[in-house]
């Protein structure tokens, strides 16, 4: 049976996991905090999402480019091209860029994406060895949800590192995985009430193969604990997001986030959200026909016990 891995479904890497509120009583100081962390988490999926999502449209690039920026010939037939964007290859300049713009067409139906993303490297850039590394820089990216028609905005510049050499498109045949690091030092947010801040990113992508695709992410920040994000939220108070155990995607389940468990920490609470979940908050061994759930707890600061359960 002939392996055959598709990417265009990797520039959607469940985008849609947003945390919906639920009614709570309580005094006023705590539902300010109650609704902190709720916007905490909203933030962090989708900045932490979309920037992963575009991190795929720019390996998928590279991969079509191929020819000198990949090291080996370009590909044919080309790897399918996320449906919203297009791309320009500048071989004049230094560095070299490709330069992707988004449009602002609503074809995945849940989002829509305008603004442009460049792709930067050295004149002798060869993705296929061990730590290459190219730059994304990311200029007024607007990502609009279309269930409320709120936007993020993003810029700012990161650089990703294949640690372990190679390219995806022959991971099905590959005895080990594929590595990259994402780093950023300062990645400006502008959240829909108008509030910019500026976060951090420090990541791993593990990608395997094992009936499909699996993309596994965790944060290797020299903070510790798995710390992946972190910044300043829009009410300018410090936080950190860790993956506690890794966010697993898989090609099998059409892409989706299969599992994994992430901490917020922020106004000195500890959020925990463990995705991959029924409808009870049970864990999950296999990709649901319908959706998947997660399930939000934390301990206000009078000392109670909260936890919230909603689908993705």
């Amino acid at each position: 049976m002939k392996k055959q891995i598709s990417y265009v479904v990797l520039a959607s890497l469940s985008v849609g996991l947003f945390f919906s509120s639920c009614k709570k009583t309580e005094n006023p100081a705590t539902v300010d905090n109650i609704l902190e962390i709720e916007q905490q988490a909203d933030d962090y999926a989708r900045f932490a999402f979309e920037t992963d999502a575009s991190t795929n449209d720019a390996n998928v690039a590279i991969e079509n480019i191929g020819g000198s920026y990949g090291g080996d010939t370009p590909l044919t037939p080309q790897l399918p091209f996320t449906c919203d964007a297009t791309i320009a290859v500048d071989t004049a300049s230094t560095p070299r860029k490709i330069t992707i713009t988004y449009n602002g067409s609503n074809c995945k139906g849940n989002r829509t994406r305008a603004g442009v993303v460049i792709i930067s490297f050295d004149a002798d850039f060869r993705w296929v060895k061990p730590n290459t590394t190219y730059n994304i820089t990311y200029q007024n990216l607007k990502i609009t949800r279309k269930s409320d028609n709120k936007a993020i905005t993003i810029n700012g510049t990161k650089t990703l590192t294949n640690l372990s050499g190679g390219r995806l498109r022959n991971l099905a045949t590959r005895l080990n995985p594929i590595v990259h690091q994402v780093t950023s030092a300062s990645m400006n947010v502008t959240f829909n009430d108008g509030t910019q801040r500026n976060w951090q990113i420090a990541k791993r992508h593990t990608f395997t193969y094992n009936n499909g695709i699996v993309i596994s992410t965790t944060g290797i920040s020299n903070l510790g604990g798995g710390i992946s994000e972190w910044g300043a939220n829009r009410n300018n108070n410090n936080f950190t997001s860790a993956i506690l155990e890794p966010l697993v995607i898989k090609q099998s389940c059409d892409f989706r986030l299969f599992s994994g468990t992430v901490k917020h920490t922020v106004s000195n609470i500890n959020t925990t959200i463990m995705y991959g979940l029924d409808a009870s908050g049970n864990p999950v061994n296999t990709c649901p026909g319908g959706p998947f759930y997660y399930k939000v707890t934390w301990t206000g600061p009078n000392g109670n016990a909260y936890s919230h359960i909603a689908a993705y």
